[in-house]
């Protein structure tokens, strides 16, 4: 299930090239009671945890000016959770308030549209909202950790998202899938489509464009609302169908 938030301001909102913590702040603020919950617990599969939700980039006439995006007029977000409690609450919270802040900038929330999720076949096609990530962390020579982002072409970017995916759904359901077959590939991705976001200071490196995904129509739908890859709540994986 989806939210779809339509923001008016009367001036014009300016954030950073990397706004996603304070998106992110906009949805811990506004979830009450659920908050201390998704920060602190969240959905629990062994020694992972996810939060298991996920929003788009900012939608509308947005402008890149020196280092901070413009925005004029209205724009739009997607938040999108298997978890209905925390859309609710959300709702909830923003109709009894809609004046609300993105970053520094006092804004007006004018509509929010509720969307369910397509049915799904075992193939789909799909474009990414905001980028999705993957990665390792893997030990240096003189045993620091480090980071290393896959790119969509490398065999290890669909193993570790399908892995991700199968954990998701074993904390959301408490249970393994019946069927585990899922993949994803590339089907129009290049070089301009990689994205580095800096968020509270660590760089993750994640990717736009179009892909294919195949699989079980339980896991497809679960990567609908809690995003595909790594760090959906920090802003990553979230995806439409292609019709």
């Amino acid at each position: 299930m989806r939210l779809c938030f339509s923001f008016i301001s009367e001036d014009t909102v300016m954030l950073p090239y990397s706004y996603n913590e304070f998106i992110q702040g906009f949805i811990y603020k506004h979830v009450g009671s659920l908050a201390s919950f998704l920060h602190e617990d969240g959905f629990r599969d062994g020694k992972r945890t996810f939060r298991l939700f996920t929003f788009s980039r900012l939608f509308g006439n947005i402008r890149a000016v020196k280092d901070a995006f413009h925005i004029e007029g209205p724009f739009k977000l997607i938040i999108s959770s298997p978890h209905r409690e925390t859309l609710q609450s959300l709702a909830e919270s923003i109709l009894k308030a809609p004046e609300t802040f993105l970053g520094e900038n006092r804004v007006i929330v004018q509509s929010i549209e509720v969307q369910f999720a397509p049915s799904f076949d075992s193939e789909i096609q799909i474009k990414m909202l905001s980028p999705v990530t993957i990665y390792s962390t893997l030990m240096r020579p003189d045993g620091r950790k480090k980071t290393y982002y896959y790119n969509p072409k490398e065999e290890e970017f669909s193993i570790l998202i399908k892995e991700n995916i199968i954990k998701k759904y074993r904390a959301f359901y408490g249970r393994d899938p019946e069927d585990k077959g899922f993949n994803i590939e590339p089907v129009s991705v290049s070089k301009k489509d990689e994205k580095i976001i800096t968020y509270k200071g660590f760089v993750i490196k994640g990717w736009m464009g179009r892909y294919r995904l195949t699989g079980a129509r339980e896991l497809l739908s679960l990567a609908y609302d809690a995003g595909i890859g790594a760090k959906n709540s920090q802003g990553f994986g979230c995806f439409e169908v292609m019709g």
